[in-house]
């Protein structure tokens, strides 16, 4: 690193500098007041004049060794991003060639990163996959299910995908995030034994957390419904899992869905179960469903705020007669079972707007449960810190000591919009970029948009986040379907979103006629 005057032609002198000896420059950057140099190997005396010459030239105050370029740091920072991530990310270019492929990625499809960079998406999946005809189209798709069978096996997988646009409006890639099927299957049968999860799991001193759990705990001896309601990442299933474990019902399973996981059709044969022969694909025999798999114990409805019409219409038949029919069938099946629903959204206004049933709502709400966010229980954040700190390095095998005063303060003053579960993950970014015994305070990134990527130079996402891109481009996608389609139903048909889902977008950009 070269510190320096900022003046006209510094950067020409320092390669000269560097000619002169016959040297070769791997990578440079150069902002004002700084340059950094990236050399080959050489002799330690050659070294030694280049930094000799260096330091002579008109301006320059100071030379110093670094690890990493500016630019080498961002690309790690980004690679723990988004290798940290559970869920596989690919990216392509416009030319269908993969230049992003994660570690979930890789053992999604049993592939090595280094088989698939630079490489036609194509040629190593498949020719029609739906990450390819965005490129095309220019459309966005959601929970796709799709069976890749290559000579490395069968990947069975549910997708979600956005082209990346420039500013000129022109297709320069496309993004998608990769589920395996078994991983969202575990959302639906994620436990066949009752879970250890107990309400001591649930960490905090701070009175609106003692407060909740002590309500939790008064709940949890009845078989009454309970709507947990709180902001996303607050623990939701914690406290259900928490209850089910406290309850009569904790020998029997405890069985979590995730309501918007899952596309409506695979949501509604997993909840209900199927009869043989209901639909193309059917498995012989049929399936029974979850409200039978957790007869006699506990069925957790996360995101409820997010099933359609149709299933509402379903769920509420189900918890006003204890009884449900599979899909293609005619007989009706009493079951025993416990529904506790969370969810982050404001079910009054959507009653409002006609987007959730209210007779739904009065059977869901009979003990509603409020979780606190954690910019609202500071006091807690110290007591989290450590236990992930404990958890998160021992499953990475990474002896870490503690955390720094200065990194601490930094999370105290953050205001959390993605509250414990943000937490964890800052942890864990932390832990993956410590190279010592302790999390200091530029292993925090509270914040990821600043960190540009070196994947993709020159494309029109460098330097911003995947959620921000994914969220500017299915703006402009919804933009531009309302001027051409109006309809919310025939912009939900050319999408693939159902009705619900279109209205909510729609909001949420200001996009409504």
């Amino acid at each position: 690193m070269v510190i320096t005057e900022d003046r006209v032609g510094m950067a020409l002198d320092l390669l000269k500098v560097v000619s002169s000896l016959n040297l070769n420059i791997s990578a440079m950057e150069v902002s004002p007041g700084v340059g950094y140099l990236k050399i080959d190997m050489c002799e330690k005396e050659t070294m030694e004049e280049l930094i000799d010459r260096i330091e002579n030239l008109d301006g320059v105050s100071e030379t110093r060794f670094i690890e990493l370029l500016p630019f080498e740091e961002r690309e790690r920072q980004i690679r723990a991003v988004i290798d940290s991530v559970d869920e596989g990310i690919v990216a392509i270019d416009k030319n269908g060639t993969i230049t992003i492929f994660n570690h979930s990625a890789e053992r999604i499809f049993n592939l090595d990163e280094d088989e698939v960079l630079g490489k036609p998406a194509a040629e190593i999946l498949a020719g029609d996959i739906p990450i390819l005809r965005s490129i095309k189209t220019g459309q966005c798709y959601d929970n796709e299910e799709i069976i890749l069978r290559t000579n490395r096996g069968t990947s069975h997988y549910i997708t979600t995908g956005r082209p990346i646009m420039n500013e000129k409006e022109h297709i320069v890639g496309a993004v998608a995030s990769i589920k395996d099927i078994n991983k969202v299957i575990e959302l639906v049968y994620s436990m066949t034994s009752p879970p250890s999860i107990t309400f001591s799991d649930i960490l905090g001193i701070s009175e609106s957390i003692t407060y909740a759990k002590n309500i939790a705990k008064m709940v949890a001896t009845s078989n009454s419904t309970v709507l947990i309601r709180g902001e996303s990442g607050t623990g939701k299933e914690l406290f259900a899992r928490s209850i089910h474990m406290s309850s009569s019902r904790k020998d029997k399973p405890f069985v979590p869905v995730n309501c918007g996981a899952l596309p409506d059709t695979l949501l509604e044969s997993e909840l209900f179960g199927y009869e043989e022969g209901a639909f193309t694909g059917a498995r012989k025999g049929g399936k029974q469903g979850l409200f039978r798999f957790a007869h006699g114990g506990t069925l957790f409805l996360d995101e409820i705020g997010e099933l359609s019409p149709q299933l509402q219409v379903k769920l509420l038949r189900v918890l006003q007669g204890g009884k449900v029919r599979r899909v293609g069938g005619t007989e009706e099946i009493s079951v025993d079972v416990r529904v506790i629903a969370a969810t982050n959204n404001n079910l009054e206004e959507m009653m409002k707007e006609g987007l959730f049933r209210e007779d739904l709502y009065y059977r869901l709400n009979v003990v509603p449960l409020f979780i606190p966010p954690l910019r609202d229980r500071k006091e807690d954040i110290l007591i989290l810190v450590e236990n992930f700190i404990e958890q998160v390095g021992k499953n990475m095998g990474k002896p870490i000591k503690g955390i720094t005063r200065q990194a601490m303060e930094r999370l105290m003053e953050y205001h959390w919009p993605g509250n414990v579960r943000e937490l964890s993950n800052v942890i864990e970014r932390g832990i993956n970029l410590v190279e010592g015994s302790y999390i200091e305070e530029r292993h925090i990134i509270l914040d990821t948009r600043y960190m540009e990527s070196s994947y993709e130079t020159g494309s029109s996402w460098y330097g911003e986040n995947l959620k921000d891109i994914l969220e500017e481009t299915e703006k402009r996608v919804l933009s531009h379907a309302v001027e051409k389609l109006g309809s919310s139903r025939k912009i939900g048909k050319a999408l693939g979103l159902s009705h619900t889902a279109v209205i909510k977008k729609l909001r949420k950009y200001n996009l409504e006629k």
